[in-house]
């Protein structure tokens, strides 16, 4: 019984007062507005999950500010009708859709070898794409859902299109990779004996624990761009609570709630995408290259669960074993 407590409702029981949490502090500050951001002609972005929600918005503002933009998704058709959508509302619009499914490593492969063989530059990747609380289940090549497709996907992408972000990057104009996280990483537990959440298995869990993979992926990334001296930035970003498809596996209950609430407190997918743009034109907007975590808007502290300072590196290392990359 204690073992039930302990490694399903407990994290079900955290996740939901942190949401409440949030909620309360989204209530009590003022809605995001998008900042006013320098052109972007001639830079070529990637955004995971570019389609809707919070993707979308991304997509459609780079594109808006002159990016070419690629959408990489699961979804040809949703895809495609973004790129309607975005080339309807601004005729100049450069977006593609090239097929992405984070949840096969040969789908991955496959995207990052058809991009680069087009020679062109990159010049910010948005890991955006993200499932939430998803009934058990595996991946094409057994990983945990929410670990395989949160975080070890985007791991995978980013580290095959790194040389890529490392040859577009300058001095004064950094390439940057933006993962999008949530606040629920401060309540996540890396299980380094155990990522694929074979032991037990809480949906909360593995989705704190992939998001927390995020944060600590993004600040060891950013930390060795840095000490190795490449012109590459890495930040991780917190949304808040937006109001997307993203809560679709929620109980009945809870999604019945969620739906009602939702256009009271939760953000709007353009004011999610705000930190998310702000986080990855920074460098362009005030020179500052020190990627971060950001939320609201703004870079800000995060507290980890933990203060190992080995993790991050462990982490890194074990992500690099299970993708064969080592």
């Amino acid at each position: 019984m204690w073992a039930a407590l302990r490694f399903h409702l407990l994290p079900a029981i955290k996740l939901y007062l942190l949401g409440f949490k949030v909620l309360l502090a989204q209530l009590l500050n003022k809605p995001l507005k998008l900042p006013v951001m320098p052109r972007q002609h001639g830079k070529v972005a990637i955004v995971t999950g570019g389609g809707r929600g919070i993707g979308y918005e991304v997509v459609r503002h780079l594109a808006r500010l002159g990016a070419h933009v690629i959408i990489g998704g699961r979804d040809e058709q949703e895809g495609l009708a973004a790129i309607k959508r975005i080339c309807e509302e601004y005729k100049e619009a450069k977006v593609e859709f090239e097929k992405l499914d984070l949840a096969s490593l040969q789908s991955i492969q496959q995207f990052a070898e058809s991009f680069k063989k087009r020679n062109l530059p990159l010049n910010i990747l948005v890991n955006n794409a993200g499932v939430m609380l998803v009934p058990e289940g595996r991946t094409k090549d057994m990983f945990e859902q929410h670990f395989g497709v949160n975080y070890l996907g985007h791991f995978l992408l980013t580290w095959l299109l790194l040389d890529t972000l490392k040859d577009s990057g300058k001095s004064d104009h950094v390439s940057c990779v933006v993962n999008v996280s949530s606040s629920a990483h401060s309540i996540g537990t890396i299980r380094l004996n155990d990522l694929n959440s074979c032991q037990h298995y809480s949906a909360h869990a593995a989705y704190c624990q992939s998001k927390l993979g995020q944060v600590l992926f993004s600040s060891h990334l950013h930390q060795q761009m840095q000490r190795e001296g490449f012109p590459v930035v890495s930040c991780a970003v917190d949304p808040g609570m937006v109001d997307t498809a993203l809560y679709q596996h929620l109980c009945t209950p809870l999604r019945m709630a969620q739906s009602l609430i939702a256009r009271l407190l939760f953000r709007t997918p353009e004011e999610g995408a705000a930190t998310v743009l702000s986080a990855a034109l920074s460098p362009a907007m005030d020179g500052d290259p020190a990627g971060g975590y950001w939320a609201n808007g703004r870079r800000e502290m995060t507290t980890l669960p933990t203060f190992d300072p080995q993790l991050p590196l462990s982490l890194w290392e074990i992500s690099l074993q299970l993708l064969g990359l080592q």
